[in-house]
């Protein structure tokens, strides 16, 4: 075998290693519990959520979220409890119950502008101030259409915590 066959045979082994590794890799990406994407974004349901040490009711509450429909990130899961984060990365164990799979996000500038298509030319139908939490309805990869108190408009992606750059879906 020529020295050019030789490397041409390692690099097709590197690469398929790579490619298995890069499957492993998604793999592990997935929920143990729910085979859904790990992180991803979920929202808070109950009025009041404790966000507690470990995945157990027996655990001490370490934080008390009471802002319905906050959006968190889950990041791990066991059994019948999510460890998930806010924004500041505080957070906790959450029983699955205090979760809804509605999205919502938070506006991270004042005063945003909410457009009527995902453009920024295109007129301005409301604006949104900081802090505010806003329903998803459908993100494009770089704009998403909220639903603010009953006004709807697009943002640019950037604007938001609570959805990942370059997210897509209606």
């Amino acid at each position: 075998m020529t020295k050019r066959k030789i490397s041409g045979v390692i690099l097709a082994m590197i690469l398929g290693l790579m490619a298995t590794a890069a499957t492993a890799q998604e793999a592990e990406a997935r929920g143990p519990v729910t085979g859904f994407p790990i992180p991803r974004y979920v929202s808070i349901q109950a009025s009041e959520a404790f966000a507690r040490r470990g995945p157990s009711r027996s655990h001490r509450i370490d934080w008390v979220f009471q802002r319905r429909n906050m959006p968190m990130q889950v990041v791990a899961e066991h059994e019948h409890w999510r460890r998930v984060i806010d924004r500041d990365g505080a957070g906790g164990w959450m029983h699955y119950s205090l979760l809804s799979g509605i999205r919502t996000a938070i506006v991270e500038v004042d005063m945003l502008e909410l457009h009527q298509r995902p453009d920024p030319a295109s007129p301005v139908t409301a604006q949104a101030e900081l802090g505010v939490i806003a329903f998803l309805d459908e993100c494009n990869g770089s704009w998403c259409r909220l639903n603010v108190g009953g006004h709807r408009g697009w943002v640019p992606m950037d604007t938001l915590w609570g959805v990942d750059p370059g997210e897509v879906f209606d």
